[in-house]
């Protein structure tokens, strides 16, 4: 049997972390097997969904290199792949499920139904359709329609099952028939609902593994049902773990942030966010923690897929995400910072190209510090402005010590009389420095580095110099010496 897998989002927004990763085990998990992964679009919540929400879904999944063999704007041999525009085909098994006895219709108002809902509770019971159109009789039936009641399709759950879920992931989950209720299949517009059409889909796509997260295990007993009513065979089930804060409470915007955009927009990368996303409930069958796509493909598996939710750590994801920016070429992490560069108006975007090699001195000088991408705003900003401004107590009382003054002149005579700043040069001129001054380590450069760019940590100091340039640095003390006195 070929593997194939799927993801099918509702088009009602961004793509969430949770469906991400759900995304990324369907397709570790198809190509791991040589099998085919689908992309569907499940948009017959006609309010909430829109074709940009889609658009942006599939740009996140693109960027993050997950491809899919067959779907929307691919194409394939079991289209199309929206499911509105599948409503035809969902309409042929209605009407099989209408011969065989599963299905009637409802004309229930949302009154009516709050109220069979409150009494059940009332009761104790578990709220549930108490079948109450289950056996209308014509005339019934004309007069609602008469009354301009426009009636739903329920699917008859039969009564006295056990219903076994076969899961992958959780082992065998049961569900009594009973705790269900007859549910709605087909709404009163004529569309289908989720789980009605999920199983249509799923059998006709061939569809061999459903993995998904667990908020959808408890919908699994309906579908399972109207499998066996419509005699189609089951895929195999596997629904992962939720994901959690470190507070073990659900994922929102104060644990991070919840989209794939964001991270993007962020300047995460997709390797590292790819490398994040697969630890979140799987773990690798090495000690490793830091991989690529490649290996994951060679190495996941649902065995290794945890049952316990997954905890969402953003200092974990600013870890890997940091591995794997110094995975890349200096050329390449230029490239990608330079929207960055821009967008904090240091450079214009026509000129980046022409200052490119100047400005891969300035990412090797600070890249080993980055978590992720847009931090080098606020790390580079020493480079760019001349006019120092000293704001940290730690560099103000730095200018308090007596020498700074003398020192300040020594280094601005020595850089004064430098044709080029090179490092050698300018690991001779501290060398020269310290033998006519007698000041050395933190007495030489602290005060130095205070002067050219107001603060006491940040790059390497030579490389300051170098990347500042003559006629820069020039400027920067004659700034320090006018604000100093």
């Amino acid at each position: 049997m070929e593997v194939r897998t799927r993801f099918a989002p509702s088009p009602t927004g961004h793509l969430h972390i949770g469906g991400a990763r759900t995304a990324l085990f369907n397709y570790l998990f198809a190509k791991r097997y040589g099998g085919k992964f689908i992309l569907r679009i499940e948009d017959t919540d006609l309010e909430r969904s829109s074709i940009e929400s889609e658009k942006v879904i599939i740009e996140s999944l693109r960027w993050l290199g997950i491809e899919w063999d067959e779907g929307v704007e691919v194409g394939g041999p079991y289209g199309p792949y929206r499911s509105t525009e599948r409503v035809d085909i969902y309409k042929k098994y209605v009407d099989v499920l209408f011969e065989k006895g599963y299905a009637y219709y409802c004309y229930c108002t949302e009154e009516e139904l709050e109220a069979q809902r409150q009494e059940l509770l009332s009761k104790g019971q578990m709220p549930r359709y108490t079948g109450k159109c289950r056996n209308l009789t014509e005339d019934q039936k004309r007069r609602f329609e008469q009354e301009g009641r426009k009636p739903t399709v329920r699917f008859k759950v039969p009564e006295g099952v056990k219903i076994v879920v076969h899961d992958l992931v959780r082992g065998d989950v049961e569900f009594l028939s009973d705790d269900i209720g007859d549910f709605v299949i087909v709404k009163s517009d004529g569309i289908p609902t989720y789980n009605f059409a999920v199983v249509i889909d799923d059998h006709l796509m061939k569809i061999s593994h459903v993995i998904r997260g667990e908020e959808h295990l408890s919908n699994t007993p309906r579908q399972i049902l109207i499998y066996n009513a419509l005699g189609f065979e089951l895929p195999q089930f596997a629904h992962v773990s939720l994901i959690l804060g470190k507070d073990r409470t659900k994922m929102s915007k104060r644990h991070g942030s919840t989209w794939v955009e964001q991270y993007k927009e962020q300047g995460y990368l997709k390797e590292g966010l790819i490398n994040f996303l697969a630890l979140l409930g799987w773990s690798p069958p090495e000690d490793k923690e830091i991989f690529d796509m490649e290996y994951l493909i060679e190495n996941f598996s649902l065995e290794r897929v945890s049952k316990n939710p997954a905890i969402f750590d953003i200092d974990k994801l600013n870890y890997i995400n940091s591995q794997h920016i110094k995975l890349k070429s200096l050329d390449e992490l230029t490239q990608m910072c330079i929207p960055y560069f821009v967008e904090a108006e240091y450079i214009k975007e026509d000129e980046a190209q022409s200052k490119f090699e100047w400005l891969k001195k300035i990412v090797k000088s600070v890249y080993e510090g980055l978590d992720y991408l847009s931090q080098i705003k606020d790390r580079v900003d020493i480079f760019f402005n001349n006019e120092v401004k000293i704001e940290e107590d730690e560099a103000k009382e730095v200018l308090k010590w007596e020498h700074v003054k003398d020192l300040i002149n020594v280094f601005e005579n020595k850089v004064t009389q430098l044709s080029e700043l090179t490092p050698e040069a300018i690991k001779l001129l501290f060398k020269e420095i310290q033998k006519e001054t007698g000041y050395k380590g933190k007495n030489l450069f602290m005060p130095i580095r205070v002067a050219l760019t107001g603060k006491t940590h940040g790059p390497e100091l030579v490389e300051i110099i170098e990347i500042v340039g003559k006629e820069n640095i020039l400027k920067r003390l004659e700034f320090f010496k006018t604000w100093y006195n």
